[in-house]
């Protein structure tokens, strides 16, 4: 999305959790495009660095900070950095988070740290920088969330359920005072996570993409960034409340 583009959301603050790769880079990267000022958080350093040297970058102000969202300490951290040496925020894109396959019968630790990462880590930076939104009558949280039921047990689907309840009901309590809230659901996006997690066998891939993609192919992160962009501007503001699926018109008829 280019700068010739006039999304009206030029020089307005916007953070991206998990923004130094994948559809995160790719959210971050438009969002410059767009002329906001850009803060990324991600834990790996030479990724951040990378992302900042993107010609997308340039002619805007753009941060990073290598934190990891799945502790209570890397929330920490991330929100001081803002308050210290970035400001006040008025686009969250609460992207980080992560799928968690697991046995029956995981134990705390591993639901435990999914939660976190992928519901409490967003709800928390949120918290953080709503009364700013509030006070100035203008704000958007977009949250990048994910399926939230799967057919083998999963302990980000819960989470992500969790997410997209707290936003839904946060989007009734803040639209009348400019603020808007909500959830955007990728399908199978072409990324690193989605090829080594999800799907390391490319003919399984293939036989996946033929079984249950509309499109015939897995989605790129511009896909995902065009959407968060124009839900960040203006031009969405009677747009809250929704959990938008970008899937290429994936089948859910059974799970």
């Amino acid at each position: 999305m280019g700068r010739h583009m006039e999304m009206g959301i030029a020089g307005k603050l916007a953070l991206v959790t998990g923004g130094s790769q994948g559809i995160g880079k790719g959210i971050a990267l438009a969002l410059a495009g767009a002329g906001c000022r850009v803060a990324i958080v991600g834990r790996n350093r030479d990724a951040l660095q990378a992302c900042l040297r993107h010609p997308a970058m340039r002619g805007t102000d753009v941060f990073a900070c290598s934190a990891d969202l799945a502790t209570a300490d890397g929330v920490d951290k991330t929100i001081r950095w803002l308050r210290t040496d970035v400001g006040a925020v008025e686009i969250i894109v609460n992207n980080a988070g992560g799928s968690r396959p697991c046995d029956i019968f995981a134990g705390p630790p591993v639901w435990d740290e999914s939660f976190y990462l992928n519901f409490v880590q967003a709800r928390r930076m949120t918290n953080e920088f709503l009364p700013d939104m509030l006070a100035k009558r203008w704000g958007r949280v977009i949250n990048i969330t994910g399926g939230t039921i799967a057919r083998v047990m999963n302990a980000s689907s819960p989470a992500k359920a969790a997410l997209q309840s707290w936003a839904k009901s946060l989007a009734f309590e803040v639209a009348a005072r400019g603020v808007t809230v909500n959830c955007v659901a990728p399908g199978r996006i072409d990324s690193v996570q989605v090829r080594e997690l999800l799907h390391p066998d490319e003919k399984l891939r293939e036989e996946y993409i033929s079984t249950n993609i509309a499109a015939g192919h897995f989605g790129q992160p511009d896909d995902i960034a065009s959407l968060v962009v124009f839900l960040a501007s203006p031009h969405a503001g009677y747009i809250t409340g929704a959990n938008i699926p970008v899937d290429g018109g994936q089948l859910r008829l059974a799970i």
